[in-house]
């Protein structure tokens, strides 16, 4: 016999639930292949198993929190598993003389494998997506060439057929859940939806709190005419994207912005230990991106040492992999400072909350046409975008923060300038 166990995840991270057994007991196992997959406070991470032979026996339900270190599952390296509802049906077997037990075994085996397709077929992301909205996978259409469905094929998916058969069951299951709650008894003839939160999102949830108990954030705002930026861009993302295979967006314009201004308000770059500052010389930009899971913060390493071309290309891997839940935990963590665009999303203004324990954080927001004085007789309309830069007073002082974002309204607005930037 030969134990899975939970292997070290990162340094931050201690425990994992149990979001999926991808092997059921019975079930062959090889060296390398995937057992189950662990939903941690960054990332879901898929374990595999170091030994080959037969999965006897499951040490975690799934829904369970484990430790780094526990046991989780015992692998039958003899190629036979100790499974007694088998042996049951051998005992069995003789009394049924019209289906010998040879019968029964392509039927169990058949239903097996037919039970691991359907749990193979899809990635983690959208098996969890499809059982938040009730929705069974082999309904669901998805253009990847090999069948898997996808988050985002969930997300298209229009539930109107499922929802016929996903009310049925759902019904009871909700029913015991708003006993003990004194609003669902008072309102029990209103329709109610429950979802258990992810261990993702209680996570995000416990921190932002944290955040903001435990630092003093402020933030001050500035606006930036985008017009030239705008104009150089539409000149050149033609060449750019034929000789780089990667689209010229905004957010290389605004992260190599950043590490100029950094470079200048070095306290932006740091942290809090204890009554000591760690004043950051290297520029590793968190790059925020909204996923079906939440908000993740995947980190572009190195962005002072890049072009715009290796920025965007970056910018784009990991916002895929973000998209697709195959973020590694290294892709998360160490980032110095974070730029987050609410704009995609039409925010026209907004406080961001820091990313814990870094010290400042940049909002972006929606291009707006405005009226803008050019002079004390002429107005024109131009493009224009609120910033928010959201910092730790505690180590901040107004100055540098306002230092900081003037810094890069100037950059942006003058965006050849960027080129003469070390």
């Amino acid at each position: 016999m030969a134990e899975i166990k939970v292997p070290e995840l990162a340094e931050s991270i201690t425990e994992g639930t149990v979001a999926q057994w991808l092997k059921q007991p019975g079930d062959i196992v090889n060296k390398g292949d995937y057992v189950v997959e662990l939903e941690t406070d960054k990332v879901n991470v898929e374990i595999i198993s170091e030994h080959s032979g037969v999965l006897a026996e499951l040490k975690a339900d799934e829904g369970d929190t484990v430790n780094v270190g526990d046991t989780i599952a015992i692998v039958s390296e003899g190629g036979e598993a100790p499974a007694p509802a088998k042996a049951e049906k051998k005992e069995e077997a003789p009394k049924a003389e019209e289906k010998p037990a040879e019968e029964v075994k392509p039927v169990e085996s058949a239903s097996v494998e037919e039970d691991n397709k359907q749990r193979t077929v899809a990635s983690p992301a959208a098996r969890k997506l499809a059982r938040e909205k009730g929705l069974d996978l082999s309904q669901v259409p998805t253009a990847d060439p090999l069948g898997r469905v996808r988050s985002q094929d969930v997300a298209a998916f229009d539930p109107n057929q499922a929802k016929q058969e996903a009310s049925k069951p759902a019904a009871p299951k909700s029913a015991p859940a708003s006993k003990p709650a004194t609003a669902a008894q008072d309102n029990s003839d209103k329709p109610v939806e429950r979802v258990r939160m992810s261990r993702r999102r209680q996570t995000i949830a416990k921190r932002l709190v944290e955040v903001q108990q435990t630092s003093a954030m402020l933030t001050t705002f500035n606006e930036i005419d985008m017009t030239n930026v705008m104009n150089l861009r539409k000149k050149r993302k033609d060449k750019f994207q034929e000789e780089n295979d990667v689209k010229l967006g905004f957010m290389s314009f605004f992260t190599k912005a950043v590490v100029a201004a950094l470079k200048r308000s070095p306290l932006l770059n740091a942290e809090i230990d204890g009554d000591q500052l760690i004043i950051k010389k290297f520029y590793d930009i968190g790059i925020a991106v909204s996923t079906d899971e939440g908000l993740v913060v995947p980190v572009v390493r190195e962005a002072d040492r890049k072009n715009f071309a290796e920025i965007e290309k970056d910018i784009m891997n990991l916002g895929k992999k973000a998209r697709d839940n195959k973020l590694a935990i290294s892709d998360l963590q160490g980032g110095t400072f974070t730029i987050t665009n609410g704009g995609v999303f039409g925010s026209l203004l907004s406080t961001p909350i820091l990313n814990g324990p870094q010290v400042g954080i940049l909002g972006m927001h929606t291009i707006q046409t405005r009226p803008v004085a050019i002079d004390a007789e002429r107005m024109e309309n131009r493009p224009m975008m609120y910033i928010a830069l959201s910092y730790d007073h505690r180590i901040v002082d107004g100055k540098e923060a306002v230092t900081f974002l003037k810094r890069v309204k100037e950059l942006i607005e003058d965006p050849e300038s960027l080129l003469f930037e070390a």
